[in-house]
């Protein structure tokens, strides 16, 4: 078990958020919704993985994005750069990707932690972890009717996730290392591994299925 705790910045946790809403965002304007759905998508896409850790898996009260009125104001301002920005964003893509990647790490190390400290087993915190991570994209997904990308083959995403929840608990219980350095380096091997993968081209492959003709 880690004793102490890791405390996510304000700063880059809204930062992250607003990483996020502007994903969603950005999908809605792709479909053609109009302003409540722009602003609704990019809510999902930045709150969503935080609001089923507190809300459904860790029940400790309202989850924590909604007790601080910072969060719905970075979603809203997200998704007004989206719309505002919708033809240009693509310039910033490198450097969302960028955020994207470090929120991934920072989002799945927080979880994890958080849901250990609430006295979840492990497996359970690393799952949660996960979708503390990858939920808002899921959320998101499923609420245009798609899909979910997570589940498809293409470019690690869950599985990168899943490593920094992993790195963080093992450096943590196992080396005994403080719950902050462990999550820096979490998200320090989350951050190289997923930034290496988008630009090496690394993506996970579907699972085969041999069908035999029956005589």
């Amino acid at each position: 078990m880690i004793q102490d705790q890791f405390e996510l910045p304000i700063g880059f946790d809204l930062l992250a958020t607003a990483a996020f809403a502007l994903t969603g965002a950005l999908a809605a304007i792709r479909r053609h919704y109009d302003v409540v759905g722009v602003f609704f998508l990019a809510l999902i896409s930045g709150l969503g993985g935080g609001i089923l850790r507190d809300g459904i898996f860790i029940q400790d009260g309202p989850p924590a994005a909604l007790l601080d009125a910072r969060y719905i104001q970075i979603v809203t301002i997200a998704a007004g750069v989206g719309v505002l920005l919708r033809e240009r964003v693509n310039r910033f893509g490198r450097v969302i990707a960028n955020i994207d990647a470090l929120g991934l790490g920072a989002y799945a190390v927080f979880g994890t932690q958080k849901s250990l400290a609430a006295g979840l087993s492990m497996p359970a915190a690393l799952l949660i972890g996960v979708l503390n991570a990858a939920g808002g994209g899921i959320l998101r997904d499923v609420l245009t009717r798609e899909e979910p990308l997570v589940f498809k083959p293409g470019q690690f995403y869950v599985l990168v996730a899943f490593l920094g929840a992993v790195v963080f608990v093992v450096a943590g219980t196992f080396f005994q290392i403080a719950a902050e350095p462990a999550a820096f380096l979490a998200i320090a091997v989350t951050f190289a591994v997923r930034t290496l993968s988008t630009s090496l081209g690394w993506e996970t492959t579907p699972i085969a299925v041999t069908v035999t003709a029956e005589k």
